[in-house]
């Protein structure tokens, strides 16, 4: 059963969307979206994952934020989102049987925003998908509204995913690599990162996590790169000690987990938060 919701927060309104079993109510998923993306997720991702949730006896909560799809309001970006998730959060905690396991999920920006504005009273796990960590920066024509340059260390993994690739090779010999643009790479990459202030805050609300946290990584992804190299810095040291968080590694460049077998993946991770085993074929 599927119902849409127009939810009050902070002055504005919240368009929601939550799937519920016909039968009894096991567990809850709070689903956050990332970037300006609609709740129904891209290609109806979400929206489907729901439905299927929905029959294994998951209560299933979807929401646009504020100045996005059908909410209203201004857009203040993902940094601005702790009211909207805690509306959300509280709708979907009402609508589950009191003693119900909530887990929430997000991706990109949605799990940054996650572990930045918590901790949420009532979640009792989180699924953060290739959290962003990539500061907002001038590219290297100094506009201010450029997509922010690649870091050292996501350079560096391309190069070496290309040097793996005989296609790649061909090109370079065929003459179909830009050499200065080659150049120009392999420069950046041999250089450093300055820190970013955004990892240095998701380090330290990571550090503070209380509940079972899993990162999940789609290793070939650039955001999922960018964030490893993060977490490998001094300011997730604090982090990598707490035995609440978890990393689990996939072998995909999929940022969404588009693929079939990702979203199998996903989804059994989703499960595990909730524990909930996956039916049997």
């Amino acid at each position: 059963m599927r119902d849409f919701l127009t939810l009050a927060c902070a002055g504005d309104t919240i368009a929601a969307t939550i799937d519920r079993p016909d039968g009894e109510i096991r567990a809850g998923l709070l689903i956050v979206s990332g970037g300006n993306e609609l709740r129904s997720g891209a290609h109806r991702g979400m929206a489907m994952l729901a439905q299927r949730f929905a029959a294994q006896g998951i209560a299933v909560l979807r929401f646009d934020r504020r100045g996005v799809g059908d909410s209203g309001g201004d857009n203040a970006g993902f940094d601005a989102s702790g009211p909207d998730i805690a509306t959300a959060l509280a709708q979907l905690r009402a609508a589950c049987p009191p003693e119900s396991r909530i887990a929430a999920f997000g991706n990109c920006d949605a799990a940054s925003a996650l572990a930045l504005h918590g901790p949420f009273v009532g979640i009792d796990a989180f699924v953060l998908a290739n959290p962003w960590a990539i500061e907002e920066a001038r590219s290297e024509t100094g506009s201010d509204d450029a997509t922010p340059l690649p870091s050292a260390a996501a350079i560096r993994a391309r190069y070496r995913a290309k040097l793996k690739d005989p296609r790649e090779w061909m090109r370079l010999l065929r003459g179909g690599v830009d050499l200065t643009k080659l150049a120009r790479g392999l420069s950046r990459a041999r250089g450093g990162d300055a820190p970013s202030a955004l990892a240095d805050r998701l380090g330290e609300a990571m550090a503070k996590v209380a509940v079972p946290t899993q990162i999940l990584l789609a290793s070939r992804d650039r955001t999922a790169i960018e964030f490893i190299a993060a977490w490998t810095s001094p300011a997730f040291a604090a982090a990598r000690g707490n035995k609440s968080l978890s990393l689990h590694d996939l072998d995909s460049a999929s940022h969404s987990f588009a693929r079939d077998a990702d979203k199998a993946w996903l989804e059994e991770r989703l499960l595990a938060a909730l524990n909930i085993e996956r039916p049997q074929p």
